[in-house]
């Protein structure tokens, strides 16, 4: 393939990943326009993510698989996590620290949506002083206690780029996703939680 050709391939694949990613956004509120740092924000994850809809290239890129997580209290399941604990503390839109994947027909895992890890500062549940926000203001959940031992205190954001939330984009649990019978989640929605 010719150099040429190789550019207008790549022009191609990232202007359809593009689209995708947008289709994914919330539409704007009827009182305003979408933020469009958030837009932009919200390719860059979905584009920077795409490599990742090969579980191997995760597992290669110092993604460690944890166990798949289900709400108890029946609102779906975040899948399996796939943590990368350098990436602890990023907030760039193309450096997720844990990918979400879930079991697919084949066997095989597919990427459903993408998280940001914070650590928390102070290590203190009672404190959110310090909590971020990403895409637009939207503001991570937490703090929360560790989800494996050795995980820190810390605020999570998840977007579920690759499979449909119905309850939203940012919401924690997707009613779409499935885990294994037995796969639980350690605390009601909204509550601190000690497990993923």
């Amino acid at each position: 393939m010719s150099q040429r050709s190789l550019r207008t391939a790549i022009t191609l694949v990232t202007a359809a990943a593009a689209s995708l990613a947008l289709a994914a956004v919330p539409a704007p509120a009827a009182d305003g326009p979408a933020d469009p740092k958030a837009m932009r924000d919200l390719v860059k994850a979905f584009v920077a993510s795409v490599k990742y809809l090969d579980e191997k290239t995760a597992l290669a890129d110092g993604y460690v698989p944890h166990q798949c997580s289900a709400d108890p209290a029946g609102h779906g399941s975040m899948g399996y996590h796939y943590f990368n604990e350098s990436r602890y503390g990023s907030l760039d839109p193309a450096k997720p620290a844990a990918l979400l994947f879930e079991d697919g027909k084949n066997g095989k895992r597919r990427l459903a949506g993408v998280e940001w890890i914070v650590v928390d500062a102070d290590q203190n549940l009672k404190t959110s002083g310090d909590r971020p926000s990403m895409f637009g203001g939207q503001k991570f959940e937490g703090p929360m206690p560790g989800h494996y031992p050795g995980m820190p205190i810390h605020y999570d954001l998840h977007v579920w780029l690759w499979k449909h939330n119905p309850s939203g984009l940012f919401n924690r649990w997707n009613p779409r996703v499935k885990c294994p019978a037995g796969s639980t989640h350690s605390s009601p929605p909204g509550k601190a939680h000690s497990a993923h």
